[in-house]
This record gives C-alpha cells, sequence and structure tokens, in this order.
C-alpha cells in the first residue's frame, strides 16, 4: 500500500478522498491555487503545495506542476479525483513516466472511452445496446442536417469530448437544427478544446439511469444502478441508488453490459456505464442504450457507497496498489436506498444563476452525510464550481429515504450566499418524485412551482428583529418610563422591500411584537424564545445581514436608523455582469435597434454560458467592452439609449 498521495483535486472530492486514506493510515498531499490557500482541503492535508494562480489553466489543469510537487514530497501516486485532468490520458500519461502511479484506469482506456463517437462503436462490437445516431467523423454542418433527419426530430446535439451537459443541445424541429449546432460546437470548442459532435435520436420519457463498475485490468463488477433522472439543462441535481421501479430482470440486463463494457477495454478502478431508458411503458430490458462512460469516481459515488457498504476510495486505492478486487459479483447485495442532493450556491429565482459570496455559517444536521469542500467562513470563489456540499441521506426503503431527505434538507443551514436549498427542498416533496414517476423532463415541466421560493411569516420577521435587536440578551427595562412601556422599532429588508416590526418589553421573559397587523406574544421559556406555542426559529447575524434557519432560510437585512442613504435607484439602461467572468461574445452594436429578450452577449463564468438579453425595446448607445475582456459582478456591458 501506498505511505503518501496526491491528490489532484480541490473541494468537497479532495477532502472525500483525503478522508479515506488518512483513515487507512496514507499521508496525504494537498495542491492548491491562489484562491485556495486556506480552503478545507488545505486544511485537511498533510501538506500542500501552491501550484499557481486561481484560474483552473494556471492551476489545476498544470499537470507539470501537479507530477512536480508529488515528486517533491515523496508521494508514490496521484488521485485525480473528478473533472479537472481525472480523464486526460496525456496527464495518466505523464504520471507514469515520472515514475509515479495514476489512481484509476489506463491511458488506453481513458482514450477509448474519451470520445463519445468511438466509445458508441467500441460497445456495439462488445455487444452492449447503443442509441441510434450519427457517431462519423465528417462534421459537416449539411451532413449533420441530413443526419438529423434520417434519425427522426426530436434529436440531440452533443460534444464528442467531455460531458456535464456542456456541448448539448435539444432539436425539436429541422428549422432549429442550425442555430443549435453553432451554439453546441461554441460551447464544446470552450469546454474541450474540441468542436466536434454527434447527433442521436431523443428518448420522449428518457430516465437517466448509470450502472457502477470497478474493474482490476482484467475483470469487473458492478455495484448496481444510480437513477440521475432528477436533472436540470443536463446537470444532475439529485440522485438516487437503486432506481425505482426496477425490476431484477432489468437489472441484470444492464449490470451485464456495464461489465462487458469495462472488460472490453481492459479497465481499472472505479468508472460509470450512463445508459438513456425509454421509461414510457416502464423499465424494459430492451428499452436502455448505453450513452458514455466515466472513467473515473462520480460526484454521485456516496449513493452507492450507502447501500453496498462498499468504501469506493478505498478500492481504488487497492487496486492501484496492486491488490485483487476486494469483492466478486456474488458478494456484493443492496441495503436500503439512499439519495443524494447537490447543494449549490445559485440564485433559483434569476434562472439558476451562479453565486459567490462568503459562507458565514454552515451546519448539517445529525443523521445525513454532508460531503463538502467548504467551511463557515470560506468564499465561494468565481473561479470554480460553486457547490456547497453533497448531502445524502440512506434509509430502508425509498419512502422513508425519501423523508430522511426532506428533513435533512429543512435541517441544514446556509448563510452568506444565496443557494438552491429551497429547489432541492420542493423536489424533496414533488408528488411524482416521491411515487417514483420520473424522467429528465420532470424538472423541466414543473420548474415555475419548483422555483417559488419560501415567503417569510411574522414568526420570521420576529425572529430577525429579536436577533438585530440583541433583545434577547439586553437589559428589558432599558428605554422605558414609569408610567407606559416605550416602543423600540426594528426595520429589516426582504427583497426590494422594508419590513418594520416593533417591540414592547413587558418584563424579562415576555415580549409583545407588531409586524403589520399582526401581534404575537413571545415568552422565553427555558433560555427559548417561544411564539404562538413554537420555538422560535435559530437565527446568525453577520454584518448587517441576518439569516433565520426555516424554510429553508430567509435572510434580512439590518436597516441602520442613522443611515441616510438615498432611496434606491439605477441605471435600467445598463446591461450588467450578474457575476464575475469572461466575456465570451458581443452581439451589439452601436445605433442597433434591439427588442426585448435579444440577446446582446455571451459572459462565461463557472465553467457555463450565460446569455445578456436585452430587457426591454431600445437603441443601442455604446457597447462598453469588448470581446474577450474579464469583468467583474457589476461591471457594465452595453448601454441602451435613454427613453424619452
Amino acid at each position: 500500500m501506498f505511505h503518501t498521495i496526491l491528490i489532484a483535486n480541490r473541494g468537497e472530492i479532495a477532502c472525500r478522498v483525503m478522508q479515506t486514506a488518512q483513515a487507512m493510515g496514507i499521508r496525504c498531499v494537498a495542491v492548491h491555487s491562489d484562491a485556495d490557500a486556506a480552503a478545507k482541503h488545505v486544511q485537511m492535508a498533510d501538506l500542500a503545495v501552491n501550484i499557481g494562480a486561481s484560474a483552473p489553466a494556471d492551476s489545476y489543469l498544470r499537470g507539470d506542476r501537479i507530477i512536480a510537487a508529488a515528486l517533491e514530497t515523496g508521494a508514490q501516486a496521484i488521485h485525480p479525483g473528478y473533472g479537472f485532468l481525472s480523464e486526460n490520458p496525456g496527464f495518466v500519461d505523464a504520471v507514469e513516466a515520472a515514475g509515479l502511479t495514476f489512481i484509476g484506469p489506463s491511458a488506453k482506456a481513458i482514450r477509448a472511452m474519451g470520445l463519445k463517437d468511438a466509445a458508441k462503436k467500441l460497445m456495439e462490437e462488445a455487444g452492449v445496446p447503443v442509441v441510434p445516431g450519427y457517431h462519423g467523423a465528417d462534421q459537416d454542418a449539411g451532413l449533420l442536417a441530413t443526419e438529423a433527419e434520417r434519425i427522426g426530430y426530436p434529436v440531440l446535439i452533443k460534444a464528442v469530448a467531455g460531458g456535464g451537459g456542456k456541448g448539448m443541445r435539444l432539436v425539436e424541429k429541422p428549422a432549429d437544427f442550425a442555430a443549435a449546432l453553432e451554439s453546441a460546437r461554441s460551447e464544446a470548442t470552450t469546454a474541450f478544446g474540441n468542436p466536434d459532435v454527434l447527433v442521436e435520436k431523443y428518448v420522449s420519457k428518457p430516465r437517466h439511469i448509470e450502472v457502477q463498475v470497478f474493474g482490476d485490468g482484467t475483470r469487473a463488477v458492478h455495484l448496481f444502478e444510480r437513477d440521475c433522472s432528477l436533472q436540470r439543462r443536463h446537470q444532475k441535481v439529485i440522485e438516487e441508488a437503486p432506481a425505482p421501479g426496477m425490476t431484477a430482470e432489468m437489472r441484470a440486463a444492464m449490470g451485464d453490459a456495464a461489465v462487458r463494457a469495462a472488460e472490453a477495454i481492459g479497465y481499472s478502478g472505479a468508472g460509470t456505464i450512463e445508459f438513456i431508458v425509454d421509461a414510457s411503458e416502464g423499465l424494459r430490458p430492451d428499452r436502455f442504450w448505453f450513452m458514455e462512460m466515466n472513467t473515473r469516481l462520480q460526484v454521485e459515488h456516496p449513493v452507492t457507497e450507502a447501500i453496498t457498504g462498499v468504501d469506493l476510495v478505498e478500492w481504488q486505492l487497492r487496486v492501484a496498489a496492486g491488490e485483487a478486487l476486494p469483492k466478486r459479483q456474488e458478494d456484493l447485495a443492496i441495503n436500503g436506498h439512499a439519495f443524494e442532493a447537490r447543494l449549490y450556491a445559485e440564485d433559483v429565482p434569476k434562472g439558476f444563476l451562479p453565486a459567490t459570496g462568503r459562507l458565514t455559517h454552515l451546519a448539517f444536521p445529525p443523521g445525513c452525510r454532508a460531503d463538502s469542500g467548504v467551511r463557515a467562513g470560506n468564499t465561494i470563489s468565481p473561479w470554480y464550481d460553486p457547490m456547497i456540499a453533497k448531502v445524502i441521506v440512506h434509509g430502508p426503503t425509498r419512502d422513508i429515504a425519501l423523508g430522511r431527505l426532506a428533513a435533512a434538507l429543512k435541517g441544514t443551514e446556509v448563510a452568506g450566499t444565496v443557494t438552491n436549498l429551497a429547489f432541492l427542498g420542493a423536489l424533496a416533496e414533488h408528488a411524482g418524485f416521491a411515487a417514483g414517476d420520473v424522467d429528465t423532463g420532470l424538472i423541466g415541466r414543473d420548474l415555475d412551482t419548483l422555483v417559488v421560493a419560501p415567503e417569510p411569516g411574522p414568526r420570521h420577521v420576529v425572529a430577525a428583529a429579536l436577533a438585530a435587536a440583541g433583545a434577547g440578551s439586553s437589559d428589558w427595562a432599558q428605554g422605558f418610563t414609569l408610567w407606559s412601556p416605550l416602543e423600540q422599532s426594528v426595520a429589516l429588508t426582504w427583497g426590494e422591500d422594508v419590513v418594520t416590526a416593533v417591540l414592547q418589553a413587558r418584563g424579562p421573559d415576555r415580549q409583545i411584537w407588531r409586524v403589520g397587523d399582526r401581534e404575537l406574544g413571545v415568552t422565553r421559556v427555558n433560555g427559548r424564545w417561544m411564539a404562538e406555542g413554537l420555538a422560535l426559529p435559530p437565527t446568525a447575524i453577520a454584518g448587517q445581514m441576518v439569516t433565520v434557519f426555516d424554510g429553508y432560510g430567509f435572510a434580512f437585512g439590518i436597516v441602520d436608523p442613522l443611515d441616510r442613504a438615498s432611496a434606491k435607484g439605477g441605471d435600467t439602461n445598463l446591461i450588467t455582469a450578474p457575476m464575475p467572468g469572461l466575456v465570451k461574445a458581443i452581439f451589439a452594436t452601436a445605433g442597433q435597434s434591439v427588442s426585448e429578450g435579444d440577446r446582446l452577449a455571451i459572459l462565461e463564468a463557472m465553467k457555463m454560458e450565460h446569455s445578456l438579453l436585452a430587457a426591454r425595446d431600445g437603441v443601442v448607445a455604446e457597447v462598453l467592452v469588448a470581446a474577450g475582456a474579464q469583468v467583474e459582478a457589476g461591471a457594465a456591458l452595453v448601454r441602451l439609449e435613454t427613453e424619452d
């Protein structure tokens, strides 16, 4: 077994690998960028090495610096995590050329599965069912359009390299094909440096079911399936294992196909075979097709660990060190059900816009597993994926596990940035999802109801006002006359509105609060403030913000009574950057007439492209940036002429 390994990654996966490796007595070396100097994975490691500037291209994608750090610190092997260089065969070659062990598959296996078109051909030869489509090398736009007609609409355009939904577009009619192709190629070039695409038949009621495989280079086993059908823009949101509605016949067929796929390329280590399943008539053994193979550990691997009792990272370390597969297929069994929800810093009402900010508070309830790469006090950086944590639960049945997921999400406390916590909570309580009636279109169909943010009630306002006023710890008699109590007003902001709560203290343990036309009696019992028979929810204050931890979190601004700032306002003619990023393209020119909804620019941030649209009809007065510029949040990009 290795005595020292280097983890060539960051965030929660780096922490996850260290957790197992250190428990096995293995010394762990972390690498980090300038932005991650105080990150959780750096603090967890036995030794940490700075490998460059904040941009991934200058740090986590610098294989030469990572290998040099491994050699300098005495590491014997490199664990790639997922993302970054984890599926880069050139990096694997360089690691092995330096005399180090790559904790993962061979460069040959990664190359075999690295391009979706070549992988599909290989899988056909191995007897694995493949989705009908065009996977050829000829990338002529006219040919691709013809092939789409042959396959039959709707079709999916997919980048042949990479994954994560990037370079993927759904096309429902021929008239939309050319624009979708151009957009997919542009995104694929940015994300993977390869504009090539394939075209596949789009399944009308698709489910995304994947099978966890593990090989030793000669033989492989499968550790059953995960259902990843709850997706938004092709990005997974909640995953579960096993798949709801799965039959023994279907599981056997999918498991056998996944093992054939792994053994066909002499696979070693952890990998995932992803299948698209037509669920229009239930789960049938003749209705699943190979999509791609991820030649690495998956983000959602914890749900497999929960139902099998297997530590997949430990298996990775043992197999990479030359040991045999720890178990045979007949030794593996499913125990119960598990869910994983991905908690992100993102503004759901604004179209799931990735967010940044300093996490001022982060806590998870007992009874769940929370894999996180951040702690309270850390900053969500614009340089990397804005994941805060993965919340994982397990139960003896799907119903019990789903109930535990809903409870865990309600008990999760986050402050300092907006999150998708309420969205996840709405999904966990979605009737169709609860019934197991899931497919990749569920979120899109019910998006309007799923993204409705909870509104605070008088109890939440009182909890925030009490915390803001310090009423729970101050002298209750302060500011009172001999004949009647004085009132103390606390002004808070909720979104664009100002909410005022008025306090009358009636003693050290009794208060009357007035919020609008509602009056609440608040009493202190055993050190806790109670209102309407319930304890007021906990709060946390950071600067001029107080967060009430109920309803997935309500963040109120504290209004300084001495603040004389002018009324809010703004230049509605400006199109600004919603976050730091790279201006990928500008489509506006001075003097151009535009209509509401016209795309004026593309901002690339947090590994995704964001279209910036005109908010109204008008004429472009000036373009304030050029394509290729790096801008900060709030930077003015395009200005429209002032309306009369």
